[in-house]
């Protein structure tokens, strides 16, 4: 067994080799991801990797209530931050996304049942041999990303989704012969596909 074949010599992107694909139920690390894929969107994972602890300073630690009720003042403040990516749409589609998570917390009870419910509670675990294998949008991600956008959130397009999927662990596609593979189906209720 070994890792993923994009699990390079970057200690960073080794650890979080190593939870990707974990299957994710708190509400605040559902949200947490969701703004950092948006902000990921044109750049490499290692870039916005690199910069979490920047994100997670300049966001208030992703508490979406606060996040929600940023003004133009902040929105300025966080274009100054160098330490995070700094594009105005993105900074703007996460305080809008923000008050859409809320709104689907207030709906639902919480994101994490919206979201499981489309995977009816258990990760999809597709058969990959290479990473060429690896899709970079599916039905299901099409299907999420459609009901996103017509909440009104923003930076959800389906290859950002499906990003965001096989990180919360609702899509595990390790490497059929990564050792994270057999660690995941060990863990729990799958769907193979």
């Amino acid at each position: 067994m070994k890792d993923c074949c994009w699990n390079t010599d970057d200690p960073s992107m080794k650890a979080y080799h190593d939870e990707w694909g974990t299957p994710v139920h708190d509400d605040a690390v559902l949200f947490e991801f969701l703004v950092l894929e948006g902000f990921q969107a044109g750049l490499s994972w290692a870039t916005i990797l690199h910069k979490k602890e920047a994100f997670e300073r300049a966001f208030d630690g992703f508490e979406p209530e606060r996040i929600a009720a940023y003004d133009e003042t902040k929105v300025e403040s966080l274009m100054a931050d160098a330490g995070i990516v700094r594009n105005r749409l993105k900074i703007r589609a996460a305080i809008g996304n923000a008050a859409r998570f809320l709104e689907i917390r207030r709906e639902f009870g919480s994101f994490d049942r919206y979201l499981w419910n489309f995977v009816d509670g258990r990760p999809e675990v597709h058969s990959l041999k290479t990473y060429a294998d690896m899709p970079v949008t599916t039905e299901l991600s099409d299907r999420i990303s459609k009901d996103l956008l017509r909440r009104g959130f923003r930076f959800v397009g389906s290859t950002i989704v499906y990003s965001y999927l096989q990180a919360m662990g609702l899509v595990d596609d390790h490497l059929d012969d990564c050792v994270r593979k057999a660690d995941l189906r060990r863990a729990g209720d799958v769907r193979i596909r």
